[in-house]
């Protein structure tokens, strides 16, 4: 009984994580480029802000949106807009990148936040 119940108030939990916080992982480009890449995100009623950190610059996020697992992110990539389409899956976001011609996928891992590190 005891197993039933902690395993019923777990799933509990899952369907409603704030996305807000650090996102580690990698993408690719259509090189199969491996960029390092960290999402630092704010979820506020539905709508998501932040600054995208990676290899090749960091890029801030000027539009964002979460639709149940779906979560959709816009950035200034410096020339036209760019695009993430990502799906929540346990503690990870996995889908794809797009700016312009280039794009590819994406992987990233919800990260505990660490008191007293350096940001940046």
């Amino acid at each position: 009984m005891f197993a039933l119940c902690s395993a019923a108030s777990g799933q509990q939990g899952k369907s409603k994580t704030s996305l807000t916080g650090r996102w580690e992982g990698t993408a690719q480009d259509k090189a199969e480029e491996v960029i390092t890449l960290a999402l630092d995100l704010t979820e506020k009623e539905g709508t998501l802000s932040g600054t995208i950190k990676s290899s090749h610059g960091d890029f801030p996020i000027v539009g964002g949106s979460r639709e149940g697992e779906k979560v959709t992110l816009e950035f200034d990539a410096g020339g036209p807009t760019g695009s993430i389409s990502l799906r929540m899956t346990d503690d990870r976001l996995v889908g794809t990148w797009n700016t312009g011609d280039n794009g590819g996928p994406v992987d990233v891992k919800k990260v505990a936040a660490q008191e007293g590190a350096p940001k940046g």
